[in-house]
């Protein structure tokens, strides 16, 4: 069961949270325009990653209404809006480049819950989560070539999950994969059957909430903290987080509870 949040959310985004608080579901609800990106959008999923800092928020799925995950920007509205100098449109264009580094400083795993059509941005957005579960009849694509611009956000969350020869090859054809590929190349972490969707995916992210909070947090920030160091400083630095994380009271209750044969009481956030 989850409750629609009283404080998170907008018109277009709607934010409900399971009975116990640890799981939040995100849906971007705009399914006339195929959940395009929009500021509300982006403002609410921003919204939502910061308070896992305050909340014992354990895992954020992200999903679209309709059945489509998301197209990406919105070009209606882009065409629609009143020209703007250079200054002031890169200044209000960094919406999901800002987005993608709040996702990685989250408390709480991050899952992209992927039916449909998943394309530019919105492929960019899947990319940014740690986890991306695919229907087996999505799509996942960045087909900006197509009118003349280029994932520039997306890419630096798509490229790290795909490579270089095949970001680069899906990139600048703009051609769509299905979610086998995707899951070949790295795009997605699993594929679901769709006919079995919900179910399949609600085991997963309760076997992902499961989780301590702390192992969560702290596992996150080491993960993507090392992503970019050389070998030597990620031992030096794993050596730390380690420590650090054996003297929590999450560890000792861990410990305790695999002697004792018993599921572990997982202590809140600090």
């Amino acid at each position: 069961m989850s409750t629609r949040s009283a404080d998170l959310g907008n018109e277009d985004l709607e934010v409900t949270t399971s009975d116990d608080g640890v799981v939040a579901w995100v849906t971007i609800d705009r399914p006339d325009v195929h959940n395009a990106l929009s500021d509300d959008v982006l403002t609410g999923l921003s919204e939502v990653a910061a308070a896992t800092h305050e909340r014992d928020i354990r895992v954020v799925v992200i999903r679209g209404a309709g059945g489509t995950f998301c197209s990406g920007g919105d070009l209606q509205g882009m065409d629609d809006a009143e020209p703007e100098p250079m200054i002031d449109r890169r200044r209000g264009s960094s919406g999901l480049a800002d987005l993608l580094e709040e996702l990685i400083d989250a408390d709480a795993l991050t899952v992209a819950a992927v039916e449909g059509y998943c394309l530019a941005g919105g492929c960019g957005l899947a990319a940014g989560c740690d986890f991306v579960l695919a229907a087996d009849d999505a799509e996942f694509g960045t087909p900006e070539v197509n009118v003349g611009m280029f994932p520039m956000q997306a890419m630096a969350a798509i490229m790290p999950a795909v490579g270089e020869k095949k970001g680069l090859k899906l990139m600048f054809t703009g051609e769509h994969i299905d979610a086998e590929t995707a899951e070949r190349i790295g795009l997605a972490t699993d594929v679901l059957d769709a006919d079995a969707f919900e179910t399949e995916l609600a085991a997963y992210v309760d076997d992902l909430a499961r989780n301590s909070p702390v192992l969560i947090s702290m596992g996150k920030e080491a993960y993507y903290t090392q992503r970019d160091m050389t070998v030597e400083q990620s031992y030096s630095y794993l050596k730390e987080m380690l420590t650090l994380l054996m003297e929590s009271e999450d560890h000792e209750e861990g410990v305790a509870a695999f002697v004792e044969d018993r599921e572990p009481e997982w202590g809140k956030r600090p």
